[in-house]
């Protein structure tokens, strides 16, 4: 800092002393100081003129500038807009490698990548797009996407900018099934990654594995069911010798308890088919849960108390077979895989995001590492415990699956020693005010009732 001020104030004093000599000098020869001050500084202003003509052209030009350069301020104005110069040109080298590398290893992936702007203008694809999409770059930059691959839904999503997946067969080639997902970006998340990924085999197996788990287990429930009447008619015959008796029940019940299974795989089997409900009617909530609070306390066989919240104005569109086949799953469930003594409280309520039904208990809980995976199928919490009471292990994917098809979702939080809580939300738009009909609230102490609906374990 110091040999700078030197070098650049030194040169500027010796210009300043070059004028006032100057001007003396033209004062001595007969000039008043007015005219000797003005023509010694001539000079001065002249260079510093073509100093700054000279740089406002090299950098309306974009030149570079290097040395050498002038002496004093003019110098150090040169030299720091000369380091500036080559530090954007090394920022403008790396970021055109960070850009190759970029675009090269989105060039690589298999999956279909497509930028969209605010308006779903391509402004850019990958050579994936090509095969997957039908889209073409840089042929297709700046047409409209619903141009190229035109989805209702799809566009809703972009619309939204919901990044849940959708499973899209593109126009351009049947043959194919897409797992299309929209990622918001940039800036205020105005802009759509457009993200397509090949699922045609997954999709088949899928098919395979359902059309197989449905045609067995159609082809099981009739020969199980002459076997199960068999077994009935033949424990309870007074013919059967007593030491008969026994094994003839437990084959029974066995039985029972594969029909129930074929069942269950026959409902998920159905429910995987379709994803959205068709025939829609007003379902009174209420009404069902009497009926499966009914059950509920006959499987309890008084074992357990029920405190009831449910507001009976509310009601629901959708199926009302599906409704009452997830809500009584989750209720017996509790039942079933809680103690003795357990609190179960039952929720049917309205709330700012629609209507929520809630099943609570203080019974010993789920340990954290369980949740995630409570709604596959066969998944067991506690597999000795659940063949003890029954369950199959399809309760929750059946679940899961009537909610997705009424555009709801299952929330499942749980502690262990504290209890469980199963929440399903619905909709605004599937939810119904029915006439006539007021809310219910208060304990009721389970007792022995009508005979139980067959459910599935957690």
């Amino acid at each position: 800092m110091t040999r700078w001020l030197i070098q650049t104030r030194g040169f500027e004093l010796a210009l300043g002393v070059s004028v006032l000599l100057g001007a003396l000098v033209l004062y001595l020869v007969g000039l008043d100081w007015a005219q000797a001050l003005l023509l010694a500084l001539l000079p001065y202003v002249g260079r510093n003129l073509w100093l700054m003509t000279r740089l406002a052209y090299w950098i309306h030009c974009h030149y570079r500038l290097v040395p050498p350069f002038p002496l004093g301020f003019w110098g150090d104005i040169y030299r720091t807009i000369g380091q500036y110069q080559q530090r954007n040109r090394k920022e403008r080298k790396r970021q055109l490698r960070f850009q190759r590398r970029f675009r090269e290893a989105a060039n690589s992936v298999p999956d279909a990548l497509v930028v969209l702007n605010k308006n779903q203008i391509i402004e850019w694809a990958n050579p994936a797009a090509m095969t997957l999409m039908g889209i073409h770059w840089p042929q297709d930059q700046g047409r409209q996407l619903s141009e190229l691959f035109n989805h209702p839904q799809l566009t809703d999503s972009i619309n939204a900018g919901d990044a849940s997946s959708l499973e899209i067969a593109p126009e351009h080639d049947q043959s194919l099934m897409l797992a299309v997902q929209v990622a918001p970006f940039g800036e205020r998340k105005k802009q759509r990654l457009l993200i397509g990924r090949d699922i045609t085999k997954v999709y088949h197996l899928n098919l395979i594995r359902r059309d197989f788990i449905a045609n067995a287990s159609h082809e099981l429930r009739t020969p199980l069911t002459v076997i199960s009447g068999f077994l009935e008619t033949l424990s309870e015959s007074s013919l059967t010798p007593q030491s008969h008796r026994r094994p003839l029940q437990l084959m029974h019940k066995n039985t029972q308890r594969m029909r129930s299974i074929t069942d269950d795989l026959l409902t998920l089997s159905r429910l995987e088919l379709d994803h959205q409900v068709v025939d829609l009617t007003t379902v009174a909530i209420a009404d069902e849960l009497q009926l499966i609070l009914a059950d509920a306390q006959a499987v309890s066989a008084g074992r357990h108390q029920f405190e009831l919240d449910i507001d009976s104005t509310l009601g629901l569109l959708g199926s009302q077979h599906e409704l009452h086949s997830a809500l009584s799953n989750l209720l017996l469930n509790a039942v079933k895989h809680t103690p003795i003594g357990t609190t179960i409280s039952v929720t049917w309520a309205q709330q700012a995001q629609g209507a929520i039904f809630i099943i609570t208990d203080n019974g010993l809980g789920i340990a954290a590492k369980h949740l995630p995976r409570l709604t596959e199928r066969f998944y067991r919490v506690d597999k000795a415990r659940s063949r003890e009471s029954g369950g199959t292990g399809l309760g929750l994917a059946i679940v899961k699956h009537v909610l997705s098809r009424h555009q709801g979702y299952l929330a499942i939080s749980s502690e262990e020693g504290a209890g469980s809580s199963f929440a399903c939300h619905f909709p605004t738009r599937l939810v119904r005010r029915l006439t006539n009909q007021r809310g219910v609230s208060g304990s009721v102490l389970s007792a022995p009732g009508a005979g139980s609906l067959p459910a599935s374990s957690r």
